[in-house]
């Protein structure tokens, strides 16, 4: 299958999405303002294809613009892998032509415009492009079971959705540099200690501590919330003097919202704040 089309796509969902999202721990109440977002290639271990990554940010585009959800939680179906890799399969017949012809690379930058903030609840292998889609999102709860790596190296190429890239700016360059050029992959607790991963949980709990949290987002001003995932993002992206004018902006901006005169009311008037995401 060539790049961007998704002609051998099965006609079941690649990607689940269940908006609202099912409550934590089994309270029975949905999570307000979460979706979740679920790769469901079990049998591949949720290898990520072409027509896997068009489905997600097709589903992420739908919801970035839904204004009742105000965060998303994605994992990988089973325990086994929130993502093992890439689809070997499909990658192994390219060549250089196609991949530049094709659309399926765009897709990964795609995944950049999302404003909704993204938590990732990885269980198991986050490896190759599973552990670059983690990296894609802004937080990542990872189960004592999750293992993450790059080992593009043993097939011969290297990580090509991101990798590269996001790996060095989260964990520093000599870090980056031992476990892409050695393909080794590391466990949650090291991942953590590394500042790769936001917390570790017992894996039982993988999902339910990510939907806490995505809930936790999710109560917060949304205008604000988008603000702040853009200016983070962006501080590894730019230099620092452009990027303290880049905030001081937005946080002028945010003073035309109904949001801050809400919460700042709601503050001196010691009640909970009641946000409109206007």
């Amino acid at each position: 299958m060539a790049l961007g089309d998704t002609g051998g796509v099965s006609s079941s969902p690649l990607v689940r999405v269940a908006f609202p999202a099912p409550a934590p721990f089994g309270s029975g109440q949905p999570s307000g303002g979460v979706a979740l977002l679920t790769i469901d290639r079990p049998a591949a271990l949720n290898a990520i294809s072409f027509g896997l990554i068009a489905e997600l940010v097709a589903a992420l585009r739908v919801l970035d613009a839904d204004p009742a959800c105000r965060c998303v939680v994605l994992t990988g179906a089973g325990s086994r892998a929130f993502a093992a890799g890439a689809d070997i399969r499909e990658l192994a017949g390219q060549t250089p032509e196609s991949l530049a012809a094709g659309q399926g690379f765009e897709r990964w930058d795609e995944l950049r415009e999302i404003g909704l903030p993204i938590v990732a609840a990885v269980r198991g292998y986050a490896l190759g492009g599973g552990c670059e889609l983690a990296m894609a999102c802004d937080l990542i709860v990872a189960g004592e079971d999750a293992q993450f790596g790059q080992p593009e190296i043993k097939l011969g190429v290297i990580p090509g959705a991101g990798g590269t890239q996001r790996l060095t700016r989260a964990i520093g360059k000599a870090r980056a540099m031992e476990l892409i050029l050695t393909g080794r992959s590391i466990g949650a607790r090291d991942a953590e200690a590394v500042g790769l991963v936001s917390l570790v949980v017992p894996a039982e709990e993988t999902l339910d501590r990510a939907l806490e949290l995505a809930g936790r987002i999710a109560a917060m001003p949304p205008l604000a919330v988008r603000a702040a995932k853009a200016m983070v993002n962006r501080a590894a992206e730019i230099a620092l003097t452009e990027g303290l004018a880049a905030e001081r902006q937005a946080f002028f901006d945010l003073f035309a919202t109904a949001d801050q005169t809400e919460g700042m009311a709601a503050f001196t008037e010691k009640r909970t704040p009641t946000w409109q995401g206007r």
